[in-house]
Protein backbone atom coordinates (compact mmCIF):
# COMPACT_ATOMS: atom_id res chain seq x y z
CA UNK A 1 0.00 0.00 0.00
CA UNK A 2 0.90 3.77 -0.74
CA UNK A 3 1.09 6.50 1.95
CA UNK A 4 -2.21 8.39 0.65
CA UNK A 5 -0.47 11.74 1.55
CA UNK A 6 2.51 11.28 -0.66
CA UNK A 7 1.92 12.33 -3.89
CA UNK A 8 2.16 9.74 -6.68
CA UNK A 9 4.67 10.56 -9.41
CA UNK A 10 3.55 11.12 -13.27
CA UNK A 11 6.23 8.19 -14.31
CA UNK A 12 5.99 5.78 -11.26
CA UNK A 13 2.41 6.10 -10.20
CA UNK A 14 0.40 4.44 -12.91
CA UNK A 15 1.13 0.94 -11.91
CA UNK A 16 -0.53 2.22 -8.18
CA UNK A 17 -3.64 3.64 -10.34
CA UNK A 18 -3.60 0.49 -12.17
CA UNK A 19 -3.99 -1.98 -9.81
CA UNK A 20 -6.46 0.00 -7.88
CA UNK A 21 -8.78 0.24 -10.26
CA UNK A 22 -8.56 -3.89 -11.06
CA UNK A 23 -9.25 -4.07 -7.31
CA UNK A 24 -12.47 -1.39 -8.05
CA UNK A 25 -14.02 -3.06 -10.78
CA UNK A 26 -14.42 -6.55 -9.15
CA UNK A 27 -16.44 -4.39 -6.21
CA UNK A 28 -18.19 -2.30 -8.57
CA UNK A 29 -19.41 -5.62 -10.40
CA UNK A 30 -20.27 -7.38 -6.95
CA UNK A 31 -22.33 -4.28 -5.91
CA UNK A 32 -24.11 -3.89 -8.93
CA UNK A 33 -25.11 -7.34 -9.41
CA UNK A 34 -25.35 -9.20 -6.64
CA UNK A 35 -26.11 -6.88 -4.08
CA UNK A 36 -28.29 -4.79 -5.76
CA UNK A 37 -31.01 -3.55 -2.88
CA UNK A 38 -28.49 -4.30 -0.12
CA UNK A 39 -25.72 -1.50 0.27
CA UNK A 40 -22.64 -3.30 -0.31
CA UNK A 41 -19.17 -1.72 -1.98
CA UNK A 42 -19.66 1.78 -2.63
CA UNK A 43 -17.62 0.80 -6.38
CA UNK A 44 -16.67 4.70 -5.70
CA UNK A 45 -13.33 5.92 -7.43
CA UNK A 46 -10.26 4.63 -6.42
CA UNK A 47 -8.11 7.52 -4.39
CA UNK A 48 -4.69 7.29 -6.32
CA UNK A 49 -5.83 8.40 -9.78
CA UNK A 50 -6.59 11.60 -8.01
CA UNK A 51 -3.47 11.95 -6.68
CA UNK A 52 -1.57 11.22 -9.66
CA UNK A 53 -3.68 13.95 -11.92
CA UNK A 54 -2.31 16.42 -9.47
CA UNK A 55 1.07 15.23 -9.64
CA UNK A 56 0.82 15.63 -13.59
CA UNK A 57 -0.38 18.88 -13.06
CA UNK A 58 2.32 19.86 -10.79
CA UNK A 59 4.67 19.08 -13.43
CA UNK A 60 2.60 20.94 -15.94
CA UNK A 61 1.44 17.71 -18.11
CA UNK A 62 -2.02 17.75 -18.50
CA UNK A 63 -2.68 19.60 -20.98
CA UNK A 64 -0.88 17.32 -23.50
CA UNK A 65 -3.60 15.15 -25.25
CA UNK A 66 -3.13 11.96 -24.20
CA UNK A 67 -3.60 13.14 -20.64
CA UNK A 68 -6.35 14.75 -21.30
CA UNK A 69 -8.25 11.66 -23.12
CA UNK A 70 -7.03 9.80 -20.09
CA UNK A 71 -8.93 11.68 -17.44
CA UNK A 72 -12.28 11.95 -19.96
CA UNK A 73 -12.30 8.56 -19.87
CA UNK A 74 -11.78 8.20 -16.23
CA UNK A 75 -14.86 10.49 -15.77
CA UNK A 76 -16.71 8.88 -18.13
CA UNK A 77 -16.23 5.51 -16.38
CA UNK A 78 -16.96 6.27 -13.09
CA UNK A 79 -20.21 8.68 -14.05
CA UNK A 80 -21.44 5.30 -15.87
CA UNK A 81 -20.58 3.14 -13.11
CA UNK A 82 -21.82 5.39 -10.50
CA UNK A 83 -25.63 5.34 -12.48
CA UNK A 84 -25.50 1.64 -12.66
CA UNK A 85 -25.13 1.29 -8.77
CA UNK A 86 -27.84 4.22 -8.04
CA UNK A 87 -30.24 1.54 -10.12
CA UNK A 88 -28.91 -1.14 -7.98
CA UNK A 89 -29.51 -0.21 -5.11
CA UNK A 90 -33.25 1.23 -6.03
CA UNK A 91 -33.71 -2.68 -6.39
CA UNK A 92 -33.49 -2.77 -10.43
CA UNK A 93 -31.28 -5.27 -12.13
CA UNK A 94 -28.82 -3.22 -14.19
CA UNK A 95 -29.52 -3.89 -17.46
CA UNK A 96 -26.42 -5.56 -19.98
CA UNK A 97 -25.83 -2.69 -22.27
CA UNK A 98 -25.66 -0.53 -18.87
CA UNK A 99 -22.83 -3.32 -17.97
CA UNK A 100 -21.02 -3.38 -21.37
CA UNK A 101 -20.69 0.36 -21.39
CA UNK A 102 -19.23 0.56 -17.86
CA UNK A 103 -16.78 -2.29 -19.10
CA UNK A 104 -15.92 -0.74 -22.65
CA UNK A 105 -14.88 2.08 -20.96
CA UNK A 106 -12.73 0.69 -18.16
CA UNK A 107 -10.77 -1.61 -20.69
CA UNK A 108 -10.28 1.58 -22.79
CA UNK A 109 -9.08 3.37 -19.34
CA UNK A 110 -6.39 0.31 -18.94
CA UNK A 111 -5.58 0.35 -22.65
CA UNK A 112 -4.62 4.16 -22.09
CA UNK A 113 -2.74 3.77 -18.45
CA UNK A 114 -0.54 0.82 -20.54
CA UNK A 115 -0.16 2.97 -23.25
CA UNK A 116 1.48 5.77 -21.10
CA UNK A 117 3.27 3.52 -19.10
CA UNK A 118 5.19 2.58 -22.15
CA UNK A 119 5.45 6.29 -23.49
CA UNK A 120 7.02 7.01 -19.90
CA UNK A 121 9.16 4.30 -19.83
CA UNK A 122 10.36 5.58 -23.54
CA UNK A 123 11.16 9.04 -22.58
CA UNK A 124 13.56 7.37 -19.43
CA UNK A 125 15.56 6.29 -21.82
CA UNK A 126 16.20 9.46 -24.25
CA UNK A 127 13.11 7.94 -26.91
CA UNK A 128 10.50 10.07 -27.98
CA UNK A 129 7.38 7.64 -27.58
CA UNK A 130 5.31 8.77 -30.79
CA UNK A 131 8.23 9.08 -33.64
CA UNK A 132 11.09 6.99 -32.50
CA UNK A 133 13.75 9.50 -32.80
CA UNK A 134 15.92 10.40 -29.75
CA UNK A 135 14.31 13.15 -27.48
CA UNK A 136 15.94 16.73 -26.63
CA UNK A 137 16.66 14.51 -23.24
CA UNK A 138 20.92 14.31 -24.32
CA UNK A 139 21.00 16.33 -27.54
CA UNK A 140 23.23 18.80 -26.43
CA UNK A 141 25.38 16.32 -25.18
CA UNK A 142 25.58 13.94 -28.37
CA UNK A 143 25.83 17.58 -30.26
CA UNK A 144 29.26 18.89 -27.75
CA UNK A 145 30.49 15.00 -29.14
CA UNK A 146 30.29 16.28 -32.57
CA UNK A 147 31.41 19.52 -31.91
CA UNK A 148 34.42 18.00 -29.75
CA UNK A 149 35.22 15.73 -32.95
CA UNK A 150 34.96 19.04 -35.26
CA UNK A 151 37.53 20.51 -33.31
CA UNK A 152 39.97 18.02 -32.43
CA UNK A 153 40.22 16.63 -36.15
CA UNK A 154 38.50 19.15 -38.51
CA UNK A 155 35.43 16.71 -39.33
CA UNK A 156 32.21 19.05 -40.75
CA UNK A 157 28.86 18.83 -39.70
CA UNK A 158 25.73 20.45 -40.70
CA UNK A 159 22.61 20.97 -38.15
CA UNK A 160 19.05 21.27 -39.89
CA UNK A 161 16.34 22.53 -37.64
CA UNK A 162 12.91 21.46 -39.21
CA UNK A 163 9.12 22.71 -38.52
CA UNK A 164 6.09 21.35 -39.77
CA UNK A 165 4.06 23.82 -41.38
CA UNK A 166 0.83 25.11 -39.94
CA UNK A 167 0.79 22.67 -37.59
CA UNK A 168 -1.41 24.17 -35.36
CA UNK A 169 -3.85 24.37 -37.98
CA UNK A 170 -3.86 20.63 -38.85
CA UNK A 171 -4.36 19.88 -35.21
CA UNK A 172 -7.72 22.52 -34.80
CA UNK A 173 -8.76 21.09 -38.63
CA UNK A 174 -8.45 17.33 -37.54
CA UNK A 175 -7.86 16.70 -34.06
CA UNK A 176 -4.64 15.63 -32.44
CA UNK A 177 -4.89 11.93 -33.50
CA UNK A 178 -4.08 13.08 -36.89
CA UNK A 179 -1.59 15.42 -35.72
CA UNK A 180 0.14 12.50 -33.90
CA UNK A 181 0.01 10.81 -37.80
CA UNK A 182 2.33 13.92 -39.02
CA UNK A 183 4.51 13.69 -36.59
CA UNK A 184 5.38 9.94 -36.85
CA UNK A 185 5.28 10.31 -41.08
CA UNK A 186 8.03 13.50 -40.39
CA UNK A 187 9.98 11.55 -38.11
CA UNK A 188 9.48 8.67 -40.81
CA UNK A 189 10.52 10.95 -43.54
CA UNK A 190 13.88 11.92 -41.15
CA UNK A 191 14.80 7.86 -40.76
CA UNK A 192 14.76 6.91 -43.92
CA UNK A 193 16.63 10.16 -45.85
CA UNK A 194 19.59 10.18 -43.45
CA UNK A 195 22.72 7.71 -43.20
CA UNK A 196 22.71 5.42 -40.13
CA UNK A 197 25.13 7.71 -38.35
CA UNK A 198 23.54 10.56 -38.70
CA UNK A 199 21.13 11.87 -35.98
CA UNK A 200 17.91 12.94 -35.57
CA UNK A 201 16.06 14.32 -32.31
CA UNK A 202 12.43 15.68 -31.42
CA UNK A 203 12.93 18.84 -30.05
CA UNK A 204 9.23 19.08 -28.96
CA UNK A 205 6.13 19.93 -30.67
CA UNK A 206 6.32 20.17 -34.47
CA UNK A 207 10.23 21.02 -34.23
CA UNK A 208 13.09 18.29 -34.90
CA UNK A 209 16.65 18.85 -35.39
CA UNK A 210 19.12 16.68 -37.59
CA UNK A 211 22.52 16.56 -37.32
CA UNK A 212 24.52 15.40 -40.40
CA UNK A 213 28.03 14.02 -39.64
CA UNK A 214 30.74 14.50 -42.01
CA UNK A 215 29.13 16.76 -44.01
CA UNK A 216 29.76 20.56 -45.42
CA UNK A 217 26.92 22.77 -46.17
CA UNK A 218 26.58 21.84 -50.08
CA UNK A 219 26.28 18.27 -49.48
CA UNK A 220 23.99 19.03 -46.38
CA UNK A 221 21.61 21.03 -48.29
CA UNK A 222 21.11 18.45 -51.12
CA UNK A 223 20.03 16.01 -48.19
CA UNK A 224 17.68 18.43 -46.61
CA UNK A 225 15.90 19.48 -49.45
CA UNK A 226 15.35 15.88 -50.40
CA UNK A 227 14.09 15.22 -47.11
CA UNK A 228 11.86 18.62 -47.99
CA UNK A 229 10.42 17.10 -51.23
CA UNK A 230 9.70 13.22 -49.94
CA UNK A 231 7.78 14.91 -47.20
CA UNK A 232 5.76 16.55 -49.53
CA UNK A 233 5.26 13.64 -51.63
CA UNK A 234 4.25 11.61 -48.31
CA UNK A 235 0.24 11.69 -48.25
CA UNK A 236 -1.36 11.00 -44.46
CA UNK A 237 -4.09 8.79 -44.56
CA UNK A 238 -7.19 10.20 -42.69
CA UNK A 239 -9.76 7.71 -40.79
CA UNK A 240 -12.48 8.09 -43.65
CA UNK A 241 -9.65 7.36 -46.50
CA UNK A 242 -8.62 10.57 -47.55
CA UNK A 243 -5.46 12.03 -47.24
CA UNK A 244 -3.31 15.14 -46.21
CA UNK A 245 -0.39 16.63 -47.73
CA UNK A 246 2.22 18.30 -45.69
CA UNK A 247 5.25 20.48 -45.74
CA UNK A 248 7.95 21.20 -43.69
CA UNK A 249 10.76 24.30 -43.43
CA UNK A 250 13.85 23.74 -42.82
CA UNK A 251 17.34 26.23 -41.31
CA UNK A 252 20.69 25.03 -41.94
CA UNK A 253 23.85 25.77 -40.60
CA UNK A 254 27.52 24.75 -41.18
CA UNK A 255 29.68 23.90 -37.93
CA UNK A 256 32.43 26.33 -37.30
CA UNK A 257 35.17 27.80 -35.12
CA UNK A 258 33.23 30.76 -34.01
CA UNK A 259 30.23 29.02 -32.77
CA UNK A 260 29.51 26.61 -29.76
CA UNK A 261 26.49 24.77 -29.79
CA UNK A 262 23.93 26.56 -28.61
CA UNK A 263 25.23 29.39 -31.07
CA UNK A 264 24.75 26.68 -33.65
CA UNK A 265 21.53 26.00 -32.80
CA UNK A 266 20.43 29.68 -32.65
CA UNK A 267 22.03 29.95 -36.59
CA UNK A 268 19.62 26.86 -37.54
CA UNK A 269 16.79 28.84 -35.59
CA UNK A 270 17.05 32.09 -37.48
CA UNK A 271 17.27 30.57 -40.78
CA UNK A 272 14.28 28.56 -39.96
CA UNK A 273 12.60 31.62 -39.17
CA UNK A 274 13.84 32.94 -42.22
CA UNK A 275 12.27 30.20 -44.19
CA UNK A 276 8.79 31.06 -43.02
CA UNK A 277 8.52 34.22 -43.71
CA UNK A 278 9.91 33.78 -47.20
CA UNK A 279 6.82 31.70 -48.04
CA UNK A 280 7.40 28.14 -46.17
CA UNK A 281 8.13 25.09 -47.61
CA UNK A 282 11.69 25.76 -47.99
CA UNK A 283 15.67 25.19 -46.72
CA UNK A 284 17.39 28.44 -46.03
CA UNK A 285 21.13 27.79 -45.39
CA UNK A 286 22.51 30.26 -42.85
CA UNK A 287 25.03 32.82 -44.27
CA UNK A 288 24.11 32.15 -47.63
CA UNK A 289 20.54 32.58 -48.31
CA UNK A 290 20.15 35.60 -45.40
CA UNK A 291 21.45 38.15 -44.09
CA UNK A 292 24.09 36.51 -41.19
Amino acid sequence: MTDPDIPLSPAEGLGVVLDEHLRWVGQWHRAAFYRHGRGGESGSAPVAFARWCAAAHKEDLTHQPAIAKLVTTHEQMHRQARLVLLKAAAGDQPSEAEYESVIGRFEEFVTLLRRMERAFGAAASGLDPLTGLRSRRGMLEALEREMNRYRRAGQPFCLALCDIDRFKSINDTYGHDIGDRVLAAMAAVVSRGIRSFDEAFRMGGEEFLVCLKETELADGYQVIERLRADLMDTPIVLPDGRTIRITASFGLVEASADAGVDELVVRADRALYHAKNAGRNRVVRYGLDMAA
